[in-house]
């Protein structure tokens, strides 16, 4: 695969292919930073269907990073309910309100900045530095590694991310970043669906998520659904609600404390803000 044939295929498939419906890609959302970050931050690990009921609901709800930082937190996480990973939601109510504080409601456009905001990492930096900004920035998430490895590695494994960059980089278009990034998002999407083999299991950075029922995780989301639906609650009626032991009951709660969704006055928990 040439780079050249490369960008050929990529870019044929999404003028016929592209998901140019997606409400994020349309003009009024991309010119406004505030939305671009909130779309990325929920597409990460949740399907794009899923994004699509709950973003506009959130864009209503939350329209700028003032309303967001000003929020309280139940009203974000009532919102946020049904996307999972309820940290996301709360480091994006903390990260508007440093954008508030220390940018005036400006979100900034360098990566090395984008990244020293709560819950922004190297990838989610890169992708709103594109799409928010067109700027061109290279950076690597599922399906861009996807498409890297099925076109240039197929036969390669434990390929690691720094070669995947350095394609990224050779076959960048820096004049139209942000479509090329939309194009092979897309290209990604298409691949996951029609192989049999996941190219990304040839990753070194590949990891099998773990089972969410019964997980840890699954303790979390339901303590925060319950706290939401319900008020405050005892540990012992938590444990009650949710069919699971007390003990296990306190240690996810001593999680949630620290990570200040939670607040705990004897036995009793309620949701924090």
């Amino acid at each position: 695969m040439t780079t050249e044939r490369f960008k050929k295929l990529i870019w044929e498939y999404y003028k016929t292919h592209g998901r140019h419906a997606l409400v994020w890609r349309t003009k009024a959302h991309f010119n406004d930073p505030y939305r671009i970050l909130v779309s990325e931050v929920m597409l990460q690990q949740t399907q794009v269907s899923r994004v699509m009921r709950k973003y506009p609901e959130f864009i209503r709800q939350f329209p700028n990073f003032r309303s967001l930082a000003k929020a309280s937190v139940p009203s974000v996480l009532s919102v946020w309910q049904g996307m999972g990973y309820n940290r996301r939601a709360l480091n994006l109510k903390r990260l508007s309100e440093e954008v508030v504080e220390r940018y005036k409601g400006r979100l900034p456009s360098e990566p090395e900045a984008l990244r020293a905001l709560p819950g922004i990492g190297a990838a989610t930096a890169g992708s709103i530095a594109a799409f928010a900004f067109n700027r061109p920035v290279p950076f690597i998430e599922t399906n861009i590694r996807r498409v890297f490895i099925h076109s240039f590695f197929p036969a390669k494994e434990g390929v690691c991310d720094e070669d995947i960059l350095g394609m990224v980089r050779k076959t960048l278009d820096r004049e139209n970043p942000r479509e090329w990034y939309y194009a092979l998002m897309d290209y990604g999407t298409m691949l996951a669906a029609e192989e049999k083999e996941n190219p990304n299991r040839k990753s070194l950075s590949y990891r099998k998520q773990a089972a969410f029922t019964g997980s840890r995780r699954a303790v979390r989301g339901g303590i925060l659904r319950t706290l939401l639906a319900h008020g405050p609650m005892t540990e012992r009626s938590l444990a009650i609600w949710l069919g699971e032991p007390i003990a296990r009951i306190r240690e996810v709660l001593d999680i949630l404390k620290k990570e200040k969704f939670v607040i705990r006055k004897g036995n009793v928990v309620k949701i924090a803000g």
